[in-house]
Formats: C-alpha cells, sequence, structure tokens
C-alpha cells in the first residue's frame, strides 16, 4: 500500500500497535508464568490488563476513522516476543530469569512508548483531539510499565557465582538503590 497522507500514515501505524497488542497479550502470561518474583508477576497480570484496554483505545479510535484496527503484522513486535520466548527457554536461576524477562519486557515497552508518541502527535495534528487524549492515556501508562519494570529490577538481589567467573575477573552485585538521607 502506497502512504500518501498523514492520516493513511496514523492509520497505518495504529494498525501496526493493535497488532503489537494482540502479540502481547497472548505473551505476557507466559512472562508472568515464568517470572519467579511476585512483584514482577504482578506487573506482568497487571499490564496484561492494560495491554487489553489498549488494543480497544486502538479499536475504537478506528472504528471512529470508519477503518478496521486489523490488518497490520507488527515484524517488530514479533521478534520482540520471540527474543522473550527464548529467555523464558533459557536455563538460569530464578533471580536472573527475571533480570533476563525485566529486560526483555522494557524492550518492549520502548518500542511502545515511541510508537504511542508518533500517533499521539499524528492524531494532534489531524485533529483528533479525541484519539489524541485516548493515545496519551496509552503512552503514559506504557511509560509508568517501564517505570515499574525499573523499580523491580532494582530491587532484585542478584549476585554472580564467584565459583564460575575465571579468576581476576570482577563481580557484581545488582541491589537496591540506597536512599541519600
Amino acid at each position: 500500500m502506497k502512504i500518501e497522507s498523514l492520516r493513511e500514515l496514523y492509520l497505518e501505524q495504529l494498525q501496526d500497535l493493535y497488532n503489537a497488542e494482540l502479540q502481547l497479550i497472548k505473551a505476557l502470561p507466559k512472562m508472568a508464568k515464568a517470572a519467579s518474583s511476585a512483584e514482577l508477576v504482578s506487573a506482568f497480570e497487571e499490564h496484561l490488563e492494560k495491554t487489553r484496554g489498549h488494543a480497544q483505545r486502538i479499536e475504537s479510535i478506528c472504528e471512529q476513522m470508519g477503518e478496521k484496527a486489523s490488518g497490520k503484522k507488527c515484524k517488530a513486535m514479533e521478534g520482540l516476543v520471540k527474543e522473550g520466548g527464548e529467555v523464558i527457554e533459557e536455563d538460569m536461576t530464578e533471580s536472573l530469569k527475571d533480570a533476563a524477562l525485566i529486560a526483555a519486557a522494557q524492550r518492549v515497552e520502548h518500542y511502545e512508548i515511541a510508537g504511542y508518541g508518533c500517533v499521539r502527535a499524528y492524531a494532534t495534528k489531524l485533529g483528533d483531539d479525541a484519539a489524541a487524549e485516548l493515545l496519551g492515556q496509552t503512552l503514559d501508562e506504557e511509560k509508568e510499565a517501564d517505570e515499574t519494570l525499573n523499580g523491580i529490577a532494582e530491587q532484585l538481589d542478584l549476585e554472580t557465582d564467584n565459583q564460575s567467573q575465571p579468576s581476576g575477573k570482577k563481580t557484581y552485585r545488582i541491589a537496591p538503590k540506597r536512599s541519600a538521607a
């Protein structure tokens, strides 16, 4: 399809994000099942509910445009979900798997933040303030999910196994930030 207008680009991007959200609706339960941290499981489950809402918002926006939300395969999300699936299959300690799941999930969030930032700007440029408001809500929720994942990552108790380190190599411990008091 040749894109010849901002409206067409906007629709194409909405359809791409819609497909991305549908892929996440399938992937998030698997990520939650693979996580060991109760806080991470909860974050994935809560974001699943928000993701369902994100897909519904896009459906609503497309309906208002007289268009279908489906029709575009999000190949970028397909790749990100595949990488997340590979993390699930990796043989590692529970805490390291949680850290890897967070990294995979944050890649997804950053992709979505970029996408929703663009479509919100397009909606504003096209004068669709109602859609811009809905897309802004979704953008805020994606940023919130990213911040939640950051917080969980900072609290993970990860320590490398000194026995497996070649001699002379440093080991690092990831621990919670300490407040400056």
